[in-house]
């Protein structure tokens, strides 16, 4: 099957990028290279193309309702232009997707979903609205979407593309007409989303672009710099085998709330406590571990598997994220990776291996 295109696919082609399959789209991996474009977010300000994310419109009476029975976070009594981060989970705990959900009013509700799931998810949310007075609408197709990240995003925003959202606080949004403006993000850094048709998409992706304050940014960088604040990506750090309590997102599922899909299985988890747990690993070596890699104890038993890894661009050091067995998820914990033929030495360290730089 012939991977989709986003609406900016002809720009990315144009200014030379790398690109590669993800999520069923045709996506930029890179321009100018990989720690270029990352430091670039880190110092300055980037743009990526990120229309690939699907887009859930949920309105109706029962919308409020609805969306608290499919997600993990509680949406109840929360402002208008507020923005929630959780998970949609199987009754088992496994997780279907993560997911934003902004808050429009209490009968509308905008889920961004990722990429390599919006089939399956479009298929769970319209099983699981069997009798609620809801209205699903799936607007992928309708939204392209740029994400402009970095310490002069802010600045980027108003100047370059005169949109004024110096008001916005961290995961809240405004609409400006059919313009969806939020200030989130998947780096680490201050900055901004912006969903809109795609003809505005391209426009915006033109100023940015050629007013030189805003590099064009690939999907590389994307996962090197969420990696770096400990943020996780579906398929490595969450799944249908890796619950919320077992990547150490506990404070997103509000077990708190009357009744959610997986609740019982998630507060049973907590209770008893996850018999594997997401953990950051910090190398001696400079080897890079990579997902899929062994975890071993010091006796040489294998213990886990590394869900991503890399030697970090932000501070040199090779530290990778993992699955392991919870005995051994204790911090300064000794253990081993195998990479290849060789086993290297490492310790458990926090999951976040470089500060986060939100504006609150």
């Amino acid at each position: 099957m012939e991977n989709k295109k986003t609406c900016l696919y002809d720009k990315h082609v144009a200014l030379g990028a790398l690109m590669s399959p993800f999520g069923g789209f045709d996506m930029p991996i890179q321009y100018s290279g990989i720690v270029d474009e990352h430091q670039a977010v880190r110092q300055a300000c980037g743009v990526f193309d990120v229309s690939h994310m699907g887009e859930v419109l949920i309105s109706g009476n029962d919308a409020e309702r609805y969306v608290n029975h499919i997600f993990t976070n509680d949406v109840v009594g929360v402002p208008n232009g507020k923005i929630l981060y959780g998970m949609m989970c199987y009754e088992d705990g496994g997780v279907v997707d993560d997911l934003l959900v902004y808050k429009v009013d209490d009968q509308r509700f905008f889920l961004v979903i990722n990429a390599a799931n919006i089939d399956k998810d479009w298929a769970w949310i319209q099983q699981q609205a069997k009798g609620y007075d809801v209205n699903l609408e799936h607007q992928s197709d309708q939204y392209g979407e740029l994400a402009v990240q970095g310490p002069q995003a802010e600045a980027v925003m108003q100047e370059v593309l005169g949109i004024p959202c110096a008001e916005l606080t961290f995961y809240t949004f405004k609409q400006i007409g059919d313009v969806i403006v939020s200030r989130t993000g998947y780096t680490g850094e201050d900055g901004f989303e912006i969903y809109a048709a795609p003809h505005y998409i391209n426009e915006c992706w033109d100023k940015l672009v050629a007013s030189g304050r805003c590099k064009p940014c690939g999907l590389g960088c994307r996962d090197t710099l969420r990696f770096e604040v400990g943020l996780p990506l579906y398929g490595d750090e969450l799944s249908a085998d890796i619950t919320p309590i077992m990547a150490g997102l506990g404070i997103f599922v509000k077990l708190d709330k009357d009744e959610f899909i997986g609740k019982e299985a998630l507060a049973r988890q907590k209770a008893e406590g996850p018999a594997k747990k997401i953990v950051g690993i910090e190398l001696t070596d400079k080897a890079i571990p990579r997902h899929g890699y062994a975890v071993l104890n010091m006796d040489g038993e294998t213990i886990g598997e590394v869900t991503t890894g890399y030697h970090t661009i932000s501070t040199d050091k090779s530290v990778c994220m993992s699955l392991i067995d919870s005995q051994y998820a204790k911090l300064d914990t000794e253990v081993q990776i195998q990479i290849r033929k060789k086993v290297f030495p490492g310790k458990v360290v926090k999951k976040q291996f470089y500060n986060k730089n939100y504006k609150k």
